[in-house]
């Protein structure tokens, strides 16, 4: 007998208590533990689900929820409701509603990090989907990430905003969700402050209120509210006057989303940076709770970020960065109530990862960002990651300041140096790395040089980690040329795990990032090709697991 025919058999005596109306599929459950866990199969159509409690507003989503034989299973935590009575009601198969059980461990946890396509040095859902990180901050020794969260499937919907802390942006601890949909709507992208002063009147004593910013979203139109907590994030209260931004008739737009707030020091007001339309807008605030609007930027799209850095890390010369949610960024000057482009757009990253946020509140000045992985795992019960935390640095170049992009110093606590080769050939570098090709989780540093040929670059199992094109300036099919065009070499410093690579070129230069094409597709393991180059350095790394 499996664990989870033992929780369900064990969950009967619970189930007996279910009533069921003549109208619609319905239960009534005393909660005795912390967790509810629901069976889900992709094959099922999304029904309604109602969750109703007395004290608690009522909760609406949909599920693929099954009678049958599940593809897996997700779970509600409800430890909030212990002792009191949930009314679970359902317009699916009333069968279905049969299989939730009670359990103080979600169906799965003896295997939890462990499965075979889990990542293990990247962020990562316990269930369900996951995309854009929202509420990046750093407060009282934890970083937060809250993000979009569908628990109750792999695919998007049903978004709330899920909750994780770590205390070195390597190790986190998954919380139970943050933000629930409610009657203006589901929960889409935003971020988070702290409200040291006091603007909004929420601080309680000597404790500053958490303040998260966010859209809610529904058929008809996007707005923007704000939450507040006093207990770390672990539970929010929102505002009874949201939205406090509804500019749907300003633009005859539904897309009015993802809000960016940011303390302006030289004018002692909240920025916040919204995607409106075809582009970013700013408004202000001394409260967080009346917004002005001030100007609009076109030429982005979606999940907004403006923020001020040095130049080769010179107080004095500093620019500002604008960008979306394509990693696509303009440098420019920035007044407190309008940016002014001088230069771009440029790119600093190619491949699946979008919606970016940079962490405020960050007390060693780093500008720290994460961005959401659009990355599947085959065969689990959850879909999406974050990459890589990295830092941002603004460094000249032969054509003016630009983004470079770099894993955050924590990151090395994950890696261990096992071997080290120095001037091979092509052949002595396969040879070399023969041995790791089907590691799971690997670092490997390389800088190659070329000769005459046009292209070189190293492939795993045919999948192209480096394709580097000398003769038309390609990395990977995007355009790249270093900062020396005449320069006969490129650097890469590349993190290989269960699902995705990422690569970071000449020292930040640019990022490639890539979903992992299977071990089973292909028997050739590592292959560098080219005509005539040398691996001048080849570094191999072995992978410590975040979840250990």
């Amino acid at each position: 007998m499996n664990k989870h025919t033992q929780n369900i058999l064990l969950a009967i005596p619970i189930l007996l208590m279910c009533h069921f109306t003549a109208l619609a599929s319905e239960i009534e459950l005393k909660i005795t533990k912390r967790y509810l866990n629901f069976p889900v199969s992709q094959h099922e159509v999304r029904h309604k689900m109602t969750f109703r409690s007395e004290g608690q507003p009522e909760l609406n989503i949909v599920i693929r929820l099954t009678a049958g034989e599940p593809d897996y299973w997700v779970f509600k935590d409800v430890s909030n409701l212990k002792g009191k009575t949930l009314t679970i009601s359902y317009e699916g198969d009333q069968a279905a509603l049969s299989q939730i059980y009670q359990d103080n461990e979600i169906a799965g946890a003896d295997s939890l990090y462990q499965e075979h396509n889990r990542p293990q040095f990247h962020f990562t859902t316990r269930r369900g989907w996951i995309n854009d990180p929202n509420g990046l901050l750093y407060h009282n020794g934890e970083y937060h990430l809250f993000y979009q969260h569908n628990p109750y499937e792999r695919e998007w919907e049903n978004m709330h905003w899920g909750h994780a802390v770590s205390h070195d942006l390597i190790h986190w601890k998954e919380l139970p969700d943050a933000l629930y949909p409610d009657e203006l709507g589901t929960m889409f992208s935003g971020s988070a402050v702290i409200d040291y002063q006091n603007t909004a009147g929420w601080n309680e004593g000597d404790t500053p209120a958490l303040v998260a910013a966010y859209t809610a979203a529904s058929p008809e139109r996007q707005t923007q509210g704000i939450a507040y907590s006093l207990d770390k994030g672990r539970t929010f209260t929102k505002y009874q006057g949201n939205p406090v931004i509804d500019s749907k008739e300003k633009w005859n737009s539904v897309d009015t989303r993802d809000p960016k707030v940011f303390w302006y020091e030289p004018s002692d007001h909240w920025v916040m940076v919204l995607n409106e339309r075809d582009g970013h807008s700013i408004y202000i605030s001394q409260d967080l709770k009346n917004w002005e609007y001030q100007s609009h930027t076109t030429g982005f799209w979606e999940c907004p970020e403006l923020f001020e850095l040095p130049v080769d890390g010179d107080p004095e010369h500093t620019k500002w960065v604008m960008y979306g949610a394509s990693g696509t960024y303009m440098l420019g000057e920035f007044d407190g109530k309008a940016f002014t482009p001088t230069a771009g757009k440029y790119r600093y990253v190619s491949g699946p990862v979008y919606a970016a946020q940079t962490f405020t509140n960050v007390k060693d000045g780093r500008r720290i960002q994460m961005g959401w992985g659009q990355i599947s795992h085959p065969g689990m019960p959850f879909k999406g990651m974050m990459m890589l935390p990295t830092e941002f640095h603004l460094r000249n170049t032969n054509d003016g300041p630009r983004l470079f992009n770099q894993p955050v110093k924590e990151t090395e606590q994950l890696f261990t140096s096992v071997n080290r080769w120095s001037n091979l050939s092509t052949e002595e570098a396969n040879e070399a790395l023969e041995e790791y090709a089907e590691k799971g989780t690997l670092r490997i540093k390389t800088r190659i040089q070329l000769s005459h040929a046009t292209s070189a670059g190293l492939n795993l199992f045919g999948q192209h980690i480096i394709d580097y094109d000398l003769n038309f300036n390609k990395l990977n099919d995007a355009f790249y040329s270093p900062d020396d065009p005449t320069s006969m070499e490129i650097t890469a410093d590349i993190y290989i795990d269960k699902t995705s690579i990422e690569v970071f070129v000449d020292e930040g230069a640019f990022t490639l990032v890539m979903p992992r094409t299977p071990e089973e597709s292909n028997e050739e393991g590592f292959h560098f090709w080219g005509n005539n180059i040398t691996i001048k350095n080849l570094e191999v790394f072995k992978a410590a697991s975040i979840w250990e």
